[in-house]
């Protein structure tokens, strides 16, 4: 199975880039874990909308997964009060 490549859209890389480093580093290596299993144990698909979420303690990750070309698109990250507005 080939590896996925992860694509941070520029309001995740933003939103990313506000996070402290506790909490940023966490985030970054749960991302780069997509990579290899999009789908991991936890994951959720979104209701309402497409995509999945995945948590990281207090944060979420939103993202769509494009299979025909290997790609993870992540959408939004933020704090589990904001993301889902």
């Amino acid at each position: 199975m080939s590896n996925y490549t992860i694509v941070l859209s520029k309001r995740a890389q933003k939103q990313l880039d506000k996070l402290s480093d506790n909490i940023a580093f966490p985030i970054i290596e749960q991302i780069k874990l997509l990579e290899i299993n999009p789908k991991p144990n936890g994951v959720k698909k979104l209701k309402g909308r497409e995509g999945y979420r995945i948590r990281i303690g207090d944060y979420r990750v939103i993202y769509e997964i494009i299979d025909n070309l290997l790609i993870i698109d992540v959408l939004t990250i933020a704090h589990r009060k904001d993301v889902y507005e």
